[in-house]
């Protein structure tokens, strides 16, 4: 799938618009529900504050949301698919190793940003029910909209897909009328539009570089923004977040027009979202609220899904099952992941409680994502020969934006920050591991010529003594290099059991940085007798080997490269074809090694790991009913103080 796949993605066209205000702005859309609510807090209402607070917001979506990202990291995708890991595959190939790790911890803190969105929304959009009922306890309310929304995963959600765009429409549109009612009553909020209020606030409140870490709230989902441009493509994004941006604007800039006429006051656990609306029209508000925060919710989701999905593609993550509940593009789900964000949504819910303290823990790690996603853009630009002064400009105004949000959030680390760094930091721990323990099975895995057991394989094939194994014999192999094979392969084929079959298969598969490439080389070895295939999958392909292989062997019938009929003489004159065989050789780690402290401890992480994970016949979605797995040790360091005397 290449981009004539995405080229209806490069047309703007009402529907398409209507489906990006659906899948994008989920996150980024809900942010009024409690971004001036957490600026403001407990303090009396200043009107010098709030103007600041406001200015700093749109300055904060102009520079980071619109410039940024809109702008100029939408221009960095990989045949139309968005996110950091499509930013790190155009990068990967660099002389520089190391942007692997910007790569995984953004990817890190990028997920756990998805486990704390969900409560905080729902819950600031539940808690208007406080105003017409100020006794009510809203986390149970909350926990069952969330446990519903995990539960309703397992479907796919083409069935609620259609209503998100609608939805979203009215949410924005709601957002508009209210901030414009109050925005008429106090016309001076207009003045925060001037960035010296920004300066203001940053230069002479006591707090004022802290309640950076609260005006952050309001640009949280640019990364999902950057990470869902596969499904809408950028000229949609671009052309919505136009409307997009006014409501927002609109509707900040409303509620401080409210905040402005309670100068002296205290919030008293009000939120100013609500304050805004109409008594009779709050319970619709609640209701198109939540539904807004559900939609932010199901989006988060549907990213980690999809980044899970990359990190497992680019050897990140451990192989765990993947189903395709519907047939829309990209629409996935994970059964392992999906419970586990549930689990960690519930307990956000019940730690915090209530949204205004989810707020104290919000932002830190998406900050960081932010820095990493600035830090890949800086290798991009450099790649693609942006002007240098472009580059030195944007990476030094960002780097000196993002570093303050970041110093800002640091503030919220003690009042539940620690909880999502937490989180992304064991993401992290997962991710290195799992890559670094490939790296050391690699350096220490055998590998042998074919060429040199060529005529072996012939002379077995051909060998009357030996009773047939299989009639096509297929070895899934590691090895990039066609003239090349693992010795654990001969070893399975001639030395465990002399394996005999007409046709020896290998089957190769390489996962390349365009994400949805398909396509395969054969490679004759010895004709009639050996056959390498290798495949080149995108790192958003699902590996389906058994369905792909099975497809290959067809074509190669049809162009006359390949007999497939049994040569046992029965069948043959029949016209049967003959059996394929799969073979798995799995490694596992032998006692029979001396390995350096930190290699030992990856390697015993990673086969901790490897425990719940999928096998690799599952992985590469081979039929199990011919599957031969075979177990085979990994010595990579054997002992060498044996002390071992004959006595006798």
């Amino acid at each position: 799938m290449g981009n004539h796949q995405h080229g209806h993605l490069s047309k703007i066209t009402f529907g398409g618009l209507l489906v990006t205000l659906g899948i994008i702005y989920g996150d980024i859309g809900t942010s009024p529900l409690y971004v001036l609510k957490a600026i403001v807090g407990d303090e009396p209402i200043n009107a010098e504050l709030v103007k600041g607070a406001i200015s700093a917001i749109f300055w904060t979506l102009t520079l980071q949301t619109t410039v940024k990202y809109v702008i100029l990291t939408l221009r960095a995708d990989n045949k139309g698919e968005g996110g950091i890991f499509s930013l790190y595959t155009l990068v990967r190939r660099s002389k520089y190793k190391w942007l692997l790790v910007p790569a995984i911890i953004g990817g890190s803190a990028l997920l756990a940003d998805g486990i704390i969105t969900p409560p905080i929304s729902v819950s600031a959009a539940v808690e208007g029910l406080r105003r017409i009922k100020p006794e009510i306890e809203t986390v149970p309310i909350v926990i069952g909209i969330l446990i519903g929304l995990f539960t309703i995963q397992r479907f796919g959600t083409k069935f609620i897909g259609r209503a998100f765009g609608p939805i979203m429409l009215i949410w924005f549109l709601m957002l508009g009328v209210l901030g414009i009612s109050k925005m008429v009553t106090n016309w001076s909020v207009l003045e925060a539009l001037n960035p010296y209020y920004t300066y203001k606030l940053l230069s002479t409140h006591s707090q004022g570089i802290l309640i950076l870490g609260a005006v952050f709230l309001c640009t949280t989902g640019a990364e999902a923004l950057y990470s869902d441009l596969g499904h809408c493509g950028k000229n949609n994004i671009r052309v919505s977040w136009i409307f997009v941006k006014v409501m927002l604007v609109i509707n900040y800039f409303g509620q401080g027009a409210w905040l402005i006429t309670k100068e002296g006051q205290h919030l008293d656990g009000a939120n100013p979202f609500y304050e805004i609306m109409p008594h009779g029209f709050l319970i619709f508000g609640i209701i198109i609220a939540t539904s807004a925060a559900i939609i932010a919710s199901q989006a988060l989701i549907t990213g980690s899904f999809t980044l899970i999905n990359e990190a497992m593609r680019l050897n990140l993550w451990p192989k765990v099952k993947v189903k395709y509940p519907s047939e829309l593009k990209g629409q996935l789900y994970i059964p392992s992941l999906n419970w586990l964000l549930l689990t960690g949504c519930i307990g956000i819910v019940l730690y915090f409680r209530k949204s205004d303290e989810m707020e104290a823990a919000y932002g830190l790690a998406i900050v960081l994502c932010m820095l990493m996603t600035t830090t890949l853009l800086n290798f991009y630009m450099h790649m693609k020969r942006y002007n240098y002064i472009l580059i030195v400009t944007v990476i030094a105004i960002y780097g000196v934006i993002e570093i303050a949000f970041f110093y800002a959030n640091l503030s919220k680390f003690m009042h539940g920050g620690w909880i999502t760094l937490l989180i992304a930091g064991t993401l992290m721990l997962v991710m290195t591991c799992w890559h670094y323990a490939k790296v050391i099975r690699n350096r220490y895995t055998d590998v042998v010529r074919l060429d040199d057991y060529k005529q072996f394989l012939i002379d077995l094939s051909k060998d009357e003594t030996i009773p047939k194994y299989a009639t096509h014999l297929v070895y899934m192999t590691s090895v990039s290099n066609p003239h090349e094979i693992e010795q654990k392969i001969i070893h399975s084929i001639l030395q465990r059991r002399p394996k005999k079959a007409d046709i020896y298969w290998f089957v190769h598969v390489d996962v390349v940085d365009e994400p949805y490439r398909m396509d395969y080389r054969v490679n004759h070895i010895a004709t009639d007798d050996i056959i390498r295939v290798d495949f080149r999958l995108g790192f958003r392909v699902a590996p389906k080997i058994n369905y792909m292989f099975r497809k290959v062997v067809e074509d190669m019938v049809a162009n006359g490269e390949v007999d497939i009929t049994s040569r046992y003489e029965s069948l043959n004159r029949n016209n049967i074809s003959g059996d394929f065989k799969f073979v798995v050789v799995e490694k596992f780690l032998s006692y029979d090694n001396d390995l350096p402290l930190i290699d030992k401890i990856v390697l015993d992480v990673y086969y901790f790991l490897r425990r719940f994970s999928l096998t690799e016949a599952r992985a590469f979605g081979l039929d199990s009913s011919s599957v031969k797995v075979e177990k085979f040790p990994m010595i990579i360091k054997a002992p060498t103080n044996v002390n071992l005397k004959r006595v006798g």
